[in-house]
């Protein structure tokens, strides 16, 4: 590099230069990757939402709440102290988008599932106020009184499964089905909502067993957030994953 002066006086050159240095880094960086099947972790646990979580998830995105609430515990020391174990790729494999975002008006949720009871996000999403004296986040009433529109929860998993959602047949053929017996612990099929759905929860989540509403479908969604790994057994170098 004793001649690099003539790099610094002729820009084309060094333009040229930059350009075949920066295409070498990028071909080391990316061609590796079209020969491996996923960058993403093999993590057991792991499973597509349940109908009911998945539009939960759909109403989560309609009201804007990503925009204030993140869904990713970067490594730093600090936020892994205050919303515990740090974000999984292989968590968010299912989401169409995925919902990491940067900004936190209110707290991360990725580890939100089980942290509070059904009763308290009623509370919370229809008078945030009432749990949470400090908070600024607006009241979402309408949920509790609207009814979930889910007559084309099929035709939605059918989508997803075509973007890579591992969603089988027999998801997609009783996917109304699960989504009653998900608000209903006496339904008859819960039993078999839970095979499909390993952990889902099931519960009056609104406490109105008289419809399915948006709000179970909110509740649903949010009680299952980083609830399906097991980090007291998770090895993150690799051998207890497959």
């Amino acid at each position: 590099m004793k001649h690099h002066h003539i790099l610094e006086k002729n820009s084309i050159l060094l333009l040229l230069t930059a350009l075949i240095v920066v295409s070498i880094g990028g071909i080391v960086q990316i061609a590796p990757l079209f020969w491996i099947d996923s960058t993403i972790e093999k993590v057991k646990g792991m499973r597509p939402y349940s109908p009911l979580e998945l539009a939960g998830r759909d109403i989560y995105v309609r009201e804007g709440c990503y925009l204030c609430h993140s869904q990713m515990i970067r490594t730093l020391k600090d936020e892994v102290e205050r919303y515990g174990h740090y974000s999984l790729a292989a968590e968010s494999m299912y989401d169409h988008p995925f919902q990491w975002g940067s900004k936190r008006t209110g707290p991360d949720l990725a580890r939100v599932g089980g942290k509070y009871s059904d009763q308290w996000h009623v509370e919370h999403m229809i008078n945030p106020r009432s749990v949470v004296p400090e908070s600024i986040m607006p009241g979402y009433p309408w949920l509790a009184a609207n009814k979930l529109d889910y007559k084309n929860i099929a035709e939605n998993m059918k989508t997803l499964r075509a973007l890579g959602t591992p969603y089988t047949d027999e998801m997609i053929k009783n996917a109304r089905q699960d989504v009653e017996a998900q608000v209903d612990p006496d339904h008859d099929e819960v039993d078999a909502l839970m095979a499909r759905y390993p952990k889902a929860n099931v519960a009056n989540f609104d406490n109105n067993a008289k419809a399915v509403t948006e709000l179970d479908a909110v509740i649903a969604y949010l009680q299952m957030l980083g609830t399906l790994v097991d980090f007291a057994t998770f090895d993150q170098t690799g051998p207890n994953l497959r």
